[in-house]
């Protein structure tokens, strides 16, 4: 697909992404045009499988039925128009307008799809496939009472994030022959990536997710701290609460220095896809000492990065999105404070459906 042909879907898909995502409506318009329709397009599919996915008024089957419908639309095997029809008449009250409005979208959404290569379709396919099969495992098994422990955390991760990680691996690859020389190395880190980035969402949300009827902290973890998840409430024992939660913060802030190694790793040429992945660590740093700094928070609001500290992040990576070693100098300025720890963060890697975690 030519640029030329390219600017009605890029205008689409920067019109939609305010809608369902604030931090992937900032960066990723940074990517190279190329990139940006295709990790563009892939967000709002997986969006639309999320999508899904959560709605409480959905029953087993009939979700299953829809993810596979979904993904035999994305084989061209099936009519995006009749999915999406299906699928928002199904849609209950619970899911937004603006989710229910980018389901009826589908149609638009796979007539972007279809216009990039074919490398860039099978690498979000395989993705969309991964979340679809994966995600069901983790919702509909005690979802209020938490996970049982951090490898069934780590899994979950992997399904929700871990596979986008890999995604954009894919991606970057196949824009750029220099980054292909890192595939392995990037691949290694690529779940990694995408774990650190979940899990401060969880952080983050886990008062709303459980207003919702969802938990997913590792019960093990909390239980250790002697609290227990069954009794998870804003008002209970924050005192035990704060060091599983001190726990989670370490963990997740070493996947995020397993992010910026990633982020090193690509061409210091390739500065649009640096400011893809750093604005995108940076923000994740500043929410965890955001949690850190207030513990006794209620509310995703309450630990919301504010515009003035987005734009920090903006500029001082703009300035030295070239220089390793400033970059590294900013990491550690931005995650000052943050705990570590205590082992080496594992790099996530799942095979046939098991979790490997390999030092």
């Amino acid at each position: 697909m030519g640029a030329l042909n390219q600017e009605p879907d890029l205008a689409y898909q920067r019109g939609v992404l305010p809608d369902v995502s604030r931090t992937f409506a900032l960066t990723i318009p940074e990517l190279p045009a190329d990139l940006e329709l295709a990790v563009g397009n892939a967000y709002l599919l997986c969006r639309i499988a999320d999508t899904i996915e959560d709605d409480p008024a959905l029953d087993e089957d009939l979700r299953k039925h829809l993810h596979e419908e979904l993904i035999a639309v994305l084989a061209d095997e099936g009519c995006a128009a009749a999915f999406a029809e299906r699928c928002c008449r199904h849609l209950s009250d619970a899911t937004s307008t603006r989710e229910r409005e980018l389901v009826a979208d589908t149609p638009r959404v796979l007539a972007i799809h279809r216009g990039l290569s074919p490398a860039q379709r099978k690498a979000i396919r395989t993705c969309v496939l991964k979340m679809c099969k994966g995600m069901p495992e983790y919702q509909h098994e005690g979802k209020a009472r938490g996970l049982a422990n951090l490898e069934e955390l780590d899994r979950y991760c992997y399904h929700v994030a871990g596979v986008v990680g890999e995604l954009l691996t894919e991606l970057f690859c196949e824009h750029s022959a220099a980054i292909e020389a890192q595939r392995q190395r990037l691949h290694d880190l690529s779940a990694s990536f995408g774990q650190g980035l979940q899990m401060t969402n969880i952080i983050k949300d886990v008062w709303d997710d459980h207003a919702r009827g969802y938990c997913w902290l590792p019960r093990d973890m909390f239980a250790a701290a002697g609290y227990d998840l069954d009794q998870l409430a804003p008002d209970h024992d924050r005192a035990r609460f704060r060091v599983g939660l001190e726990q989670l913060i370490a963990i997740a802030h070493g996947h995020l220095q397993n992010a910026m190694r990633y982020t090193l790793l690509i061409p210091a040429a390739e500065t649009g896809i640096r400011r893809f992945c750093l604005w995108a660590v940076g923000l994740a740093l500043l929410t965890l000492r955001k949690v850190r700094a207030h513990p006794d928070y209620v509310s995703p609001q309450d630990v919301k990065v504010s515009r003035r500290a987005v734009a920090a992040v903006v500029t001082a990576t703009r300035l030295s999105v070239r220089s390793d070693r400033l970059l590294r100098m900013l990491f550690r300025f931005a995650a000052s404070g943050l705990p570590d720890w205590p082992v080496a963060t594992p790099v996530l890697a799942v095979d046939a459906g098991a979790s490997r975690a390999s030092r």
